[in-house]
């Protein structure tokens, strides 16, 4: 929530100073004060090595804001409340789409982080209320830490008769019964909707009959496998509420992004009006792009490090320092300035070895520094959780080195400087995690620390691809029929299927209700299509592959956390290094048919990293182009894929100690590809032997599956590849891009739309790198299964050069 409040543009500092003498880690003013400026601290920063890292620095300037009055229809206790609360009116956004929401028409306020998105759902929401003593409201996050930091936010204006309440996986049975009578705003995420309130809607009848709005916040996440099975579970609300006689008005909440409208209205299948003119105050931002220095050529590591400080990228022959210890460096630096930081990291891991080295730094240079950084991930407790967002809104944290799961709006008041440690995927995130820092129009530090990988050494030798470009367009596909007909056996294991209600949930229905009924899920009666089982169909929304795995501490019995199905083979096979808050711990059993994972303490000075092989076969051909010598085709492919061994490797040098069978499942996958050919005489025409030509495609695939973010809303790690010489399918020299997901996620389809800006990027990234051979900054992959080998980085430019010689413009 934030409108026009009285200290928007205080200058005050939040963040509590800490009195540390000088040390190497930082150079440190004494006593309390307003501490540095965001040029003081990056002029600092950059002082601290030989070199300069920045490529870039991009000054964001602050933005006055724009005010607007009151809605005539918002009652004066709504606006006493907020007053209150420091807002005194609106800004034009915030009442525009409250006006259009109150009016009827459902509206998405797709505008930059911290422009007070929530005033403008909360308005016609809570002014409803009021006005309505049945009225209901249904509000959906997509983490538990959102939808609770709302919850404050609401509870906090004292409404009389709102009630709101959290009803999510960690609400108490005791208390469940009490919200579904009584609550009238219920905070909740796709998750429970799907798994609790939609199966159990006879018991939630009286709230949906009343239901005026339903919130759905943060919605650009939603996007691929996961987004594609929110809309329906969006759709399936919808159809419970007609049933009911409810037809509630959606308000959307994005961060910017590209063609917001069309998303939202793939996401709830509604006509959508979309605000997007941002009118709410901005504090400046200075925004540096940092690429770590390179690396003596003897070890390619630099100095030892810690047993726990595995990089991302221990490959042999790393070329640039590891991002990881970079961004740790970074923190440490930071919180030994007094300057309250947060650091992004992509993976758990990864949040886990920053914090860790923060602390490490910090402790050598003032002995109990280091209690003042902490790291927070998924798969926590939920009373760590908590914990650590309330240590870092009371300042008893100064760092946190947190994967995404803080990136979303948690009113985080106070923070001075973000680190994002590695080009987030999009730059709708990118944004969203730079605007963490600098609330209430106070000056902000934000720095983007490049990875040794194609996309980030593209981005930070190329910042036009971030300040001067659009967002992107969020990707989902609800007609995936891999997320189709499972979420049609959900809606008739709620009430038998009609023909209108195929309408509601869109192209492919009938021909899913076909399937299901060939298959003996669904059976047809002439009053529609009945679910035939007693339990109900087990969908995973997230298409994470499977349910969590429990690593469990074995001497003990005590629950670490939990790692999602999908990723359990590569990072919790038997042998395998886990880290939780610092600690490591090596796997001793896998039991995947029970969904456990036991470990034992132990610091190795090797690090592990699996490896896996991959098959692919052509299924059918979607749509493609004949460019003579080359081709580019969509179509539908089966992967098998499975982890064979892991290797372990030497954390101060990358040396590989040896490498150990795994005996775990292969895994299936039907999903959608792109991909070209070529034919041998023109690679042969454009100078690369055909002993090379595997080396050439495999390196240019790794460039393409790295570069592919810059043209879709998707992470390298959402999508895989495969290279070979000659395909049986094609009958050529082939580069596979598909999407990771059953029945793919839109990823691929946004590829082969845009195939010739995407490989002409994928070039330029492989031509400018500073490398002879190859690196991870350009053609080497932190997931290849193959250990990076072989690849030709001068055959792969002659690869692209005459794909994009070819491919129509």
């Amino acid at each position: 929530m934030q409108g026009v409040t009285s200290n928007d543009f205080s200058s005050a500092r939040h963040t509590p100073r800490h009195d540390l003498e000088s040390s190497p880690a930082a150079t440190v003013s004494a006593g309390p004060g307003p501490g540095p400026t965001p040029a003081d601290l990056l002029r600092r920063l950059r002082a601290r090595g030989a070199g300069d890292p920045v490529t870039h620095v991009e000054r964001v300037p602050a933005r006055a804001g724009v005010p607007a009055p009151w809605p005539s229809w918002a009652p004066a206790e709504l606006r006493a409340a907020f007053a209150k609360r420091g807002v005194v009116a609106p800004w034009q956004h915030q009442a525009e789409a409250a006006n259009l929401a109150y009016e009827g028409q459902h509206v998405i306020v797709a505008t930059g982080t911290a422009s007070g998105k929530s005033l403008a759902y909360q308005m016609p929401a809570l002014s409803t209320l009021r006005a309505d003593p049945r009225a209901t409201v249904l509000y959906l996050a997509p983490t538990k830490a959102l939808a609770a930091d709302q919850l404050r936010a609401v509870a906090a204006l004292e409404l009389e008769g709102v009630r709101p309440a959290c009803y999510d996986g960690d609400t108490p049975r005791a208390e469940r019964e009490w919200i579904r009578r009584h609550s009238r705003f219920v905070l909740t995420n796709p998750d429970m909707l799907h798994h609790g309130i939609l199966p159990g809607h006879a018991q939630w009848s009286g709230f949906l009959r009343r239901l005026a709005y339903v919130v759905i916040d943060e919605c650009h996440t939603y996007r691929g496998v996961f987004g594609s099975h929110v809309a329906h579970v969006l759709r399936r609300l919808r159809r419970q509420c007609a049933r009911f006689g409810a037809t509630p008005v959606f308000v959307l909440a994005s961060a910017t992004s590209g063609d917001p409208a069309t998303a939202a209205g793939r996401l709830t299948g509604l006509p959508v009006t979309a605000v997007t003119e941002d009118a709410s105050p901005r504090g400046g931002v200075t925004f540096a792009l940092w690429e770590p220095p390179l690396l003596p050529p003897d070890t390619g590591t630099g100095s030892p490090v810690p047993p726990q400080a595995t990089g991302e990228h221990d490959d042999l022959h790393q070329v640039r320092r590891s991002a990881l210890r970079e961004t740790a460096d970074l923190l440490a630096d930071t919180v030994a300035e007094g300057v309250r930081t947060l650091a992004f990291v992509r993976s758990r891991k990864g949040a886990e070895v920053v914090a860790a080295n923060a602390r490490r730094s910090l402790d050598d240079a003032v002995p109990g520094l280091g209690d003042r950084v902490a790291a927070y991930r998924g798969g926590y407790l939920r009373e760590e959780r908590r914990e650590l967002e309330r240590a870092l809104l009371h300042g008893d944290l100064l760092g946190l080195a947190s994967t995404n799961a803080l990136e979303l709006g948690v009113d985080l008041i106070g923070l001075d400087a973000v680190l994002i440690c590695g080009y987030p995927g999009t730059r709708a995130s990118l944004w969203q995690q730079a605007g963490r820092a600098g609330r209430s129009g106070q000056e902000a530090l934000a720095v983007l620390v490049a990875r040794d990988d194609p996309l980030d050494t593209y981005l930070v030798h190329h910042p036009e691809a971030i300040f001067g470009a659009p967002v992107e367009a969020t990707v989902l596909d609800p007609a995936n029929p891999y997320v189709l007909a499972p979420q049609l056996a959900c809606a008739a294991a709620e009430a038998p299927l009609t023909p209108a209600d195929l309408v509601l949930f869109g192209d492919g229905a009938k021909e899913a209700v076909d399937q299901l009924v060939a298959a003996g899920a669904l059976r047809q009666r002439p009053t529609g299509w009945y679910w035939r089982h007693r339990e109900r169909p087990e969908v995973d929304l997230r298409g994470e592959g499977g349910a969590p795995v429990c690593v469990v501490e074995s001497s003990t019995g005590r629950l670490l956390g939990t790692v999602d199905g999908g990723s359990s083979h590569f990072l919790l096979h038997p042998g395998a290094v886990y880290l939780h808050q610092g600690v490591s711990y090596v796997v001793d059993d896998l039991d995947l048919a029970d969904g456990c994972a036991l470990v034992h303490v132990e610091e190795p000075d090797w690090s592990t990293h699996a490896r896996d092989v991959t098959d692919l076969s052509v299924v059918s051909v979607r749509s493609y182009v004949d460019a003579g010598p080359v081709g580019m085709f969509l179509g539908e492919v089966d992967v098998t894929s499975q982890v064979v061994s892991y290797q372990r490797r030497r954390i101060a040098t990358g040396e590989v100690i040896d490498t150990r069978p795994l005996d775990l499942p292969a895994r299936e996958l039907r999903t959608v590809a792109v991909w070209f050919t070529l034919s041998p005489r023109s690679l042969t025409l454009a100078g690369v032997q055909p002993a090379d030509v595997p080396g050439a495609l495999h390196a240019a695939e790794h460039a393409a599956i790295g570069l592919l973010p810059l043209m879709a809303t998707c992470d390298r790690w959402d999508i895989g590849g495969l290279s070979t010489a000659v395909h049986p399918d094609t009958e050529a020299p082939t580069v596979f891009v598909y999407d990771g997901h059953p029945g793919g996620a839109g990823f691929a389809e946004r590829a082969y739309g845009t195939a010739s800006a995407w490989l002409r990027a994928t070039r330029d990234a492989i031509a400018e790198c500073g490398c002879e051979t190859g690196c991870p900054s350009c053609v080497q992959s932190p997931k290849c299964g193959n250990g990076n080998n072989p690849l030709s980085k001068p055959d792969a430019i002659r690869v692209l050069d005459v794909v994009l010689a070819n491919l129509p413009g």
